[in-house]
């Protein structure tokens, strides 16, 4: 019996720091709790923690991009053109310098190749063409224009003329062109069909264009086909709307071609 009373005082006497602790417990986290929410408080409104202001971006001026088409005719100084699609190109050039650059440049394309190009007749647009399109009767007479053209601005300083472009087949003035070329470098840009000597882009019946790097710039990788039939009814369409041409060389050959 002793032995069985000591045993259960001994039990008791263990127990007794658990149910204190059980006891002190809550107490204590209602104690700490005030406290705690205030020290959390205090830290969130410092100044040193407290997140920075979302400041918006500042506003930028906004930048109306132009239209820009999708072929530019003077992109290059001379671009020659060769293969099945290479006439087809050409057509495409010369319409976007007449309905994209009409009012700030000239196209001159000797009467053969707008022939070829549009299928104008013999007198078509002899006389009275538009002040973008000058038509001479051969290339001979296209370049005379253009050197005649080119040392009066050079020589009056003028730098706001029309913009020149040449569409012609080069024929064997090949040297002759190069040689314009060189003595007014960005006065003209020259689109030459034929055994141009230079870089040229070869463009087959698809219209995928095969071309050196300076020419594959500017030129996509393919170029839609357009007829005789069609460039020709675009053709007067992009000159409609153009103005009236002022005094240029009669279209008419006037003089030998030069050898």
């Amino acid at each position: 019996m002793r032995e069985q009373a000591a045993d259960q005082e001994s039990r008791t006497r263990s127990l007794q720091p658990v149910l204190l602790l059980g006891l002190l417990l809550p107490a204590a986290a209602a104690i700490c709790y005030p406290f705690r929410h205030r020290i959390y408080a205090a830290a969130t409104a410092s100044p040193l923690l407290t997140a920075a202001p979302v400041v918006p971006p500042p506003r930028t001026h906004t930048v109306h991009l132009t239209y820009r088409p999708a072929l530019d005719p003077f992109a290059t100084s001379a671009m020659g053109l060769s293969g099945p699609g290479a006439v087809a190109t050409a057509r495409l050039l010369a319409l976007a310098a007449l309905s994209e650059h009409g009012d700030t440049s000239l196209l001159v394309i000797p009467r053969s190749d707008a022939t070829i190009l549009f299928g104008l007749d013999e007198d078509e647009l002899l006389d009275d063409a538009p002040a973008g399109l000058f038509i001479p009767g051969n290339l001979d007479a296209a370049l005379a224009y253009l050197e005649t053209e080119l040392a009066i601005r050079k020589s009056t300083g003028v730098t706001q003329g029309r913009r020149l472009l040449l569409v012609a087949d080069c024929e064997n003035e090949s040297s002759r062109i190069r040689d314009l070329l060189a003595r007014h470098p960005g006065g003209v840009s020259a689109i030459l069909l034929g055994g141009w000597k230079g870089d040229r882009a070869v463009v087959d019946d698809d219209g995928l264009v095969d071309a050196p790097p300076n020419l594959a710039a500017c030129l996509p990788d393919r170029l839609p086909t357009m007829s005789r039939t069609e460039a020709r009814d675009r053709l007067h369409a992009a000159l409609a709307g153009h103005q009236q041409p002022k005094r240029r060389p009669s279209g008419r050959r006037s003089g030998p071609k030069r050898a």
